[in-house]
Formats: structure tokens, C-alpha cells, sequence
């Protein structure tokens, strides 16, 4: 009956920056795009990465986001790579930070990074 999660939505502070972000960083390609008529949203944005995709949600004075990182709610994404050290060598060649260093979990490797607007992006090697 169920297949597959279809899409995440994230609400940025600044759509421009994490659509800037999503593409010219991890690669993301604009799926569609449409003006929203139904204040406050503006418009939606869906972002494909291979069979993930990601809705941007443009709105008017968007709610600053929680910094605490433990409260009930989604906490991140997660992004399969093929070489971790080759990734995060791009991602510190393009100015990206490791929020979290690469670590060895035996079967696999876990690192993360944050988005424009703080969100947790996990970067996973699989063994």
C-alpha cells in the first residue's frame, strides 16, 4: 500500500538562498515551480536530488526555527554519498563547514552539515 516518503518540506528563512544552496551545493535540480496564492505562503519549489525530493515553502515572516535539538519533530535529512572524504573535500572547497566530523560506524560512515537555515543535512557513506 505504501511505497516510498515522496518528498520532505522544509519552510526557509530565505527561499533564494537554500534553493541557491540545494543546487549549486548538493546538486539538486528544480523540479516545478508556482506562485501560491494563499497567504502566507508564495510559493512552492520541489528540488529532485536522483528519486529524493525536497518542497520549498516560500512564505511571509516565516517563525525563526528552534535551536533546541532534542524536541519532538523531524531533525534532518539524511544524503547517501559514494566517497566521503571526496565529498567533504568538496563541501570545504565550496566553503561548507562539518557540523560533524565523519566518523566510522563499522558499517558505514556518518557525517553531517547544515543547510542555509541551520537544518541538519546527514551525509552517510555506506560499507
Amino acid at each position: 500500500m505504501f511505497k516510498r516518503i515522496d518528498h520532505v518540506e522544509i519552510v526557509p528563512r530565505n527561499a533564494k538562498n537554500t534553493i541557491d544552496f540545494y543546487i549549486d551545493i548538493l546538486g539538486f535540480r528544480i523540479k516545478s515551480r508556482y506562485e501560491v496564492k494563499l497567504p502566507p505562503m508564495r510559493e512552492v519549489i520541489y528540488l529532485q536530488l536522483s528519486d529524493t525530493v525536497i518542497e520549498i515553502i516560500s512564505t511571509d515572516d516565516p517563525a525563526p526555527k528552534s535551536e533546541i535539538p532534542w524536541q519532538i519533530g523531524y531533525r534532518g535529512i539524511a544524503l547517501e554519498v559514494d566517497d566521503m572524504a571526496k565529498a567533504v573535500d568538496y563541501l570545504r572547497g565550496r566553503g561548507i563547514d562539518m557540523t560533524r566530523e565523519p566518523v566510522d560506524l563499522g558499517n558505514s560512515y556518518r557525517g553531517e552539515i547544515r543547510d542555509p537555515d541551520g537544518l541538519v543535512i546527514e551525509l552517510r557513506q555506506w560499507k
